[in-house]
């Protein structure tokens, strides 16, 4: 499931985004301004793709826009812009700091959805995840941890993606088995259990902040 942050200051918009996105099956969170963004992000916290509007209280959107792609932490992060303001200067503006899309208000959620699958397949192709020490290049399936290479099986490979994309965040059993083993598995979490232990064996000094969370499922612990 790819997680969305949403940048947007008006609640009936948030409301529509949580339902329309939540039912297009992706994980959304919602901020009011770009500075309760940049405090989530600084937290470790990375989503697969940002929803920001132009006009916010605080630092405006094109301002959060500058900092996030000035950033070599999160310049990779696809950027939709939304927005009321539709000339061809504030567009081309938006896109010139480095958006990766941007539609004006009122949209179609459906061309929304779209949109965001279309970015998000196109980032996929040179994703690279980092966090603490280990960097997962996702095109080329390579995994260094501390500037050492190390070997992974596609499916270790796969399960230290899915939590290194949403770092101190808890991915449920079942998210991870539908995810990584596909929709409708039926075989048993102890799959799942023996290749976090394997997992776990070649992270090294690593290793212990793969976390087992009781009775819901894993955490990578930045």
């Amino acid at each position: 499931m790819s997680l969305i942050y949403s940048v947007e200051d008006d609640k009936d918009l948030q409301d529509l985004l949580r339902f329309s996105l939540g039912g297009f099956g992706y994980d959304i969170e919602l901020f009011d301004d770009a500075e309760a963004l940049f405090e989530t992000l600084e937290n470790g916290h990375r989503p697969d793709l940002i929803l920001l509007d132009v006009m916010l209280p605080g630092m405006d959107g094109i301002a959060a826009l500058k900092l996030l792609k000035g950033n070599s932490r999160y310049k990779k992060i696809p950027v939709i812009m939304l927005t009321a303001k539709a000339t061809e200067a504030n567009i081309v503006g938006g896109l010139n700091y480095g958006a990766d899309d941007y539609m004006t208000k009122p949209f179609s959620v459906m061309e929304l959805s779209a949109r965001i699958n279309a970015n998000l397949r196109k980032n996929a192709k040179d994703e690279i995840l980092e966090a603490d020490g280990i960097r997962l290049d996702l095109s080329s399936h390579e995994c260094l941890i501390d500037g050492r290479k190390v070997s992974l099986t596609i499916k270790e490979f796969a399960l230290l993606a899915e939590l290194l994309r949403s770092v101190n965040k808890v991915r449920t059993r079942e998210e991870l088995l539908e995810n990584i083993w596909g929709y409708g598995y039926e075989g048993e979490t102890r799959t799942l259990d023996m290749h976090v232990r394997t997992l776990r064996g070649k992270l090294g000094d690593h290793a212990s902040k793969l976390v087992t969370v009781r009775g819901m499922g894993f955490k990578y612990e930045a």
